[in-house]
């Protein structure tokens, strides 16, 4: 009887488990133009679980946008950030909102985060210096 209250006991700890949480979760970069088509922005999180967080992988919904993760494990209070980096090069002008899926140990295993932003055809203008 003694181990049979023990392995209840045992099996109604919880689980611990490290939790995502952004600062944000979208990043507007607003309107920028096609002569400078790279965008870069960090979406920065803390682990407020209780365990090891670790980010398994990150996937873009299109091969113009790129996210760098950390690869290390995230103590439970930590922090890290996830650097996107968007490149409208050869795409058409115009507004556009993409997600990037990030996929940890966290109980709930994916979280999404956003950017958008609006490419224009319209030049960069030039600074003139005064003569």
């Amino acid at each position: 009887m003694l181990i049979a209250i023990f392995t209840m006991a045992l099996g109604m700890q919880a689980k611990k488990y490290p939790e995502i949480k952004f600062e944000k979760t979208t990043f507007d970069f607003g309107t920028f133009s096609m002569d400078e088509p790279i965008q870069k922005c960090t979406f920065k999180f803390k682990n407020v679980g209780d365990a090891k967080l670790v980010i398994t992988a990150v996937h873009a919904s299109c091969g113009c946008t790129v996210a760098d993760y950390p690869k290390d494990f995230i103590a439970p209070g930590g922090t890290g950030e996830i650097t996107v980096t968007y490149d409208g090069s050869n795409k058409m002008p115009g507004r556009f909102k993409k997600n990037i899926q990030v996929f940890t140990n966290c109980k709930e295993d994916m979280a999404r985060i956003f950017i958008q932003g609006d490419m224009t055809d319209v030049p960069v203008s030039k600074k003139t210096k005064k003569e």
